[in-house]
């Protein structure tokens, strides 16, 4: 049942219980309309409450039914509101915890609105691509104001019910029980008589709305410039202004239709869904007991093993930081401590809290400090004979039943659990740096891993606020693996006549936050040689890539040296096109009798975005990924694909398997590295896509 209704006194209470959110699906639709209906017949009744069970008020529609068959069955949501908004009984949301979008605009067609303190407020569609469409941008203005509101809604920014105490969005802040404070308000409404206020009528008030709203404009233009929801934004809150009520509702809603049906509200809504289902197990039963994690140890206080530290910090977890060496250990607590001491400034965090956190934190040398921890970390050098010691190490003095993680952004998880008496307790925890602020967390699942080791570790991950996908066993995982065979790719464009420069600035443009070159030089060019020389051992027909190899046998590791791809000024970041690499260049081309040919941005996007659809194609067919929509989580969390595109899978499908197909073989014709994974041919063949 999706709503419940009772009478206290003179007062008929509608509960949405949807949980978690109470999400304004078909049914509580139709529960509200019904209860609002039986309510009106009740002589007995004089005032009616809405409220939400639970955690929630509502936190919004249910965008399961976009694009669905509930999309548009009755009633709307629309409906909904103008039935209660027409009632001749006065009706009064008793908003508590969260309500947001949808929600917000329920309550806003109520009479009145009664708030608990500490709710968060927002009309948050916009990070969805959409604007509000149920009345949002023509009722939040003339409740709020034109400027506050049209930061809420261009923004999407959730805002406190106290914060809003005295913007008009409430007539009442609750001080004690918020449904025994809304019962006797909307008794007391009832009995006032007379017809109650609906927000319609009201007028947007401004001294100056035009102007603001070209100012507006400007600013909205620079910062989102590849987003039309906010753009589309401005112009329904305009229509508040400037029409009657009805009219504007009309252009909110044509233009909320246009942007749902648009390529950028589908691929934020399919980002947004890809977090969830990454989270689920398939294969592992809901009663799976967890393992107690309680306390952790961090082996390795290098940037990498300080920055995971700092996620159970926050958490509120007890971490012991070791390394080999006091010197090193106690650089690592620096490094913590300066962080947060960075956020103290900023104003993000409070000192009380940044102390809180450092005394959880217990640095030591000797790696017998894991043997009371629940949860253990190897963050030490990316090299599997130092992976395999400190795993020999740990076998030796962690208890029974901890788990063991190693942090390897490539390696071979089941050789190294291979190393322990424990392999079912051994899993990979791949964090990517700053490993404090990146969202990604590959959690590599060996042969023998344990189901509740699985389990424990995914919950964990959303404990300290990461988006975990669960990745198989091979080299580089799924985030890795698909990046080599760009950064392949990227270098046959340099191969061939392309420059640095040229080839990021085409990947950026089509949005990801930076290019391969200058995401080569942040990261630091000698770690992916060190890799490059592990496969080139490995596997000596893997094709070289020299040019690469010649920067850094030059010690060009990027911005840490000052000269990578690009040149870099001491104390800046910017990457400054280098004459130095264009020589580079021009020298291997010359030697490998190269005439270089121009590139056109279009086909450098194709070239590196297809290279990750391929890979990410033999990944799925390999088992190594369970879902498309996993690999597209990890590039948006971890790679800076450009959420509005969805992701590199979502993205294929946008354009079509078939038309990616052909532009594959058409590559293929010049190099048969380029032919289609399997699951390609056999999706394109079937005119069907990777999330279909």
């Amino acid at each position: 049942m999706s709503t419940e209704y009772s009478v206290a006194n003179d007062v008929a209470v509608i509960t949405i219980a949807n949980p978690p959110v109470n999400g304004l699906g078909h049914a509580v639709r139709l529960g509200i309309v019904e209860g609002l209906d039986r309510a009106l017949v009740d002589g007995e009744v004089k005032a009616i409450v809405l409220t939400g069970a639970g955690k929630a008020f509502s936190g919004g529609a249910d965008m399961k039914e976009f694009n669905g068959p509930m999309t548009g069955r009755d009633p709307g949501l629309n409906t909904v509101l103008a039935a209660i908004e027409n009632s001749p009984k006065p009706v009064v949301a008793a908003v508590h915890s969260v309500a947001m979008g949808g929600g917000l605009e329920l309550a806003m067609a109520c009479h009145y609105r009664v708030a608990a303190r500490g709710a968060r407020i927002a009309l948050s569609e916009v990070t969805m691509g959409l604007l509000p469409g149920a009345g949002g941008t023509q009722r939040l203005p003339r409740l709020i104001g034109l400027e506050a509101a049209t930061n809420m809604i261009v923004h999407g920014v959730s805002i406190t019910s106290d914060a809003l105490s005295d913007s008009g969005l409430f007539d009442r802040m609750a001080e004690g029980d918020l449904l025994a404070d809304a019962i006797a308000f909307a008794s007391e409404m009832a009995r006032r008589g007379g017809t109650h206020p609906r927000v319609r009528d009201r007028a947007v008030l401004h001294k100056n709305p035009e102007g603001y709203l070209a100012v507006a404009r400007q600013a909205v233009a620079a910062q989102y410039k590849d987003l039309p929801a906010p753009t589309s934004c401005l112009k329904a809150i305009e229509a508040s202004f400037e029409l009657p009520f009805d009219e504007g509702l009309a252009i909110e809603r044509r233009l909320f239709l246009e942007l749902m049906n648009g390529p950028v509200s589908r691929s934020l809504r399919h980002a947004f869904f890809s977090e969830r289902a990454a989270a689920k197990l398939p294969d592992v039963p809901e009663t799976t007991p967890d393992r107690a994690v309680n306390k952790v140890a961090v082996v390795g206080a290098g940037l990498m093993g300080s920055g995971i530290a700092m996620n159970f910090l926050n958490a509120g977890m007890p971490v012991v930081l070791i390394d080999i060496s006091e010197a090193a250990v106690q650089k690592g607590v620096a490094a913590i401590r300066g962080n947060y001491e960075a956020s103290v400034k900023k104003g993000k965090l409070d000192a009380a809290v940044l102390e809180a956190r450092m005394a959880r934190l217990q640095p030591k040398v000797s790696i017998e400090h894991v043997a009371d921890c629940d949860l253990v970390i190897e963050a030490v050098f990316e090299d599997m004979d130092a992976k395999l010691k400190t795993f020999r190490a740990l076998d030796e003095v962690a208890r029974p039943g901890a788990i063991l993680a190693t942090n390897t952004s490539t390696l071979d998880v089941d050789r190294i659990a291979a190393e322990t008496r424990r392999p079912q307790d051994v899993i990979g925890l791949h964090f990517f740096s700053p490993a404090n602020v990146m969202r990604l967390l590959e959690v590599v699942r060996g042969a023998a891993t344990a189901p509740d080791v699985l389990k424990t570790s995914m919950q964990l991950a959303r404990r300290i606020g990461k988006v975990a996908v669960v990745s198989g066993v091979c080299d580089g995982f799924i985030g890795n693996r698909m990046i080599a065979r760009y950064a392949r790719r990227a270098g046959e464009l340099l191969e061939q006549g392309a420059l640095p420069e040229q080839v990021d600035r085409a990947v950026e443009r089509f949005g990801l936050a930076m290019g391969p070159f200058r995401m080569g030089d942040l990261a630091g060019n000698d770690i992916g040689w060190a890799i490059r020389k592990r496969r080139y051992e490995e596997d000596p027909s893997m094709p070289r890539f020299e040019i690469a190899d010649r920067l850094c046998e030059a010690g060009h590791f990027g911005q840490k040296t000052g000269a990578g791809w690009y040149d870099y000024v001491p104390g800046q970041r910017k990457a400054v096109p280098s004459s130095r690499t264009r020589e580079m260049l021009q020298t291997w081309w010359r030697e490998k009798g190269v005439t270089p040919r121009r590139f056109s941005d279009e086909e450098i996007v194709k070239r590196l975005i297809y290279a990750l659809v391929n890979e990410g194609a033999e990944i799925l067919e390999e088992g190594i990924a369970a879902r498309a929509s996993d690999i597209d989580a990890v590039y948006v969390h971890g790679y800076g694909f450009p959420r509005w595109r969805g992701g590199p899978m979502f993205y294929a499908d946008t354009i079509g398997l078939y038309d990616v197909r052909r532009a594959m073989r058409g590559f293929s014709a010049d190099d048969p590295s380029w032919a289609p994974a399997v699951l390609i041919e056999r999706l394109a063949d079937a005119g069907t896509a990777f999330h279909a």
